[in-house]
Parts: structure tokens; sequence; C-alpha cells
């Protein structure tokens, strides 16, 4: 026990800060790339709008099959 305290942090001890710290930050970057693709513009009026066109309706042809 001695030992342990003159040490100070166990190898296992300072492996799971790193591992910790490394989740953090992933867990971060992922907020802001969801805050980044979330984000609604904000000038409407300049957001492109499409519509449809519509199309020219075509005489539906009819089939008949038959059996050879």
């Amino acid at each position: 026990m001695e030992h342990d305290l003159r040490m100070g942090l166990s190898v296992w001890a300072i492996i799971a800060i790193v591992c910790n710290s490394v989740v953090g930050v992933l867990i971060l970057i992922l907020f802001v790339i969801l805050y980044k693709a979330c984000k609604v513009p904000s000038h409407q009026e300049k957001v492109p709008v499409f519509t449809a066109v519509p199309q020219r309706k075509m005489p539906e042809q009819k089939y008949l099959l038959t059996a050879a």
C-alpha cells in the first residue's frame, strides 16, 4: 500500500483516464457534426425552391397479350 501512495496513479488508472478523454473528444466531435448537419438556414429567401413541372400525359397504349 505504501508503494502505491509514492507512485501516485497506477498505470491502469492513467490508461483509463486517457481512454475516457479520447471518448470525450469523439463525443464532442459528434455533437459538432450533428449541430452543423441539423442547422436550419437563416435566410429562407435564398433557399432554392424546386417545383414539379407537369408532364404531358401520353395516351395510354393497350396491348393484348395472347398465347401463341
